[in-house]
């Protein structure tokens, strides 16, 4: 069965940082979402071969990273994926979603990404917040790229939905002071 991707609607989110802890960053950040609220097809039963989500989360990436990544002041360097399933899903949905095909278009919207894309997945009502884990696109390692970004939509997900996530940021974390060379034990 091939699912067809039904969004009930979309939000592109921009954040502009140029200060944390009483101190101005070098430089601003910027961070750019795209949150998308679909139809779960699979809501409200077991499915074995979520194999047509896994397509959903690709057509979904190829509609909406361009978009988000031109929001950005430079080149990406971070980036994240989340999904919140509705009650009447089943977590592995969102699984199905943002791990096996949503990768792609993200990467080749930052231009490359060799390391994986940090994710995070809940079964939740709607307006439940979600952190979406951010890291740096080539070097896992990179301390000072850790970070998250808390999002909701507020009447989403209804329980036949999802909200599926993708974010990006061209920064790290602003005055961040725990990578560059510092020891780790």
């Amino acid at each position: 069965m091939a699912a067809l991707l039904n969004i009930r609607k979309t939000m592109i989110l921009k954040e502009t940082l140029y200060a944390e802890a009483g101190r101005t960053a070098n430089r601003p950040v910027v961070r750019a979402a795209a949150l998308a609220v679909i139809e779960n097809p699979f809501a409200g039963r077991f499915v074995e071969d979520l194999s047509p989500l896994f397509d959903l989360g690709l057509e979904l990436g190829e509609k909406l990273m361009g978009e988000v990544a031109g929001l950005l002041s430079g080149p990406a360097t971070s980036y994240g994926k989340a999904a919140i399933v509705g009650v009447a899903g089943d977590f592995e949905h969102g699984g199905a979603l943002v791990h096996p095909k949503l990768g792609k278009p993200m990467r080749a919207a930052v231009g490359g990404g060799e390391a994986v894309i940090g994710s995070a997945v809940k079964v939740a009502a709607p307006g439940t917040m979600i952190d979406v884990p951010l890291g740096h696109k080539d070097n896992s390692w990179s301390f000072d790229h850790f970070d998250t970004w808390t999002m909701a939509i507020p009447d989403a997900p209804r329980p036949h939905e999802v909200v599926v996530i993708m974010a990006v940021a061209d920064g790290g974390r602003l005055n961040a002071r725990c990578g560059k060379g510092r020891a780790v034990l």
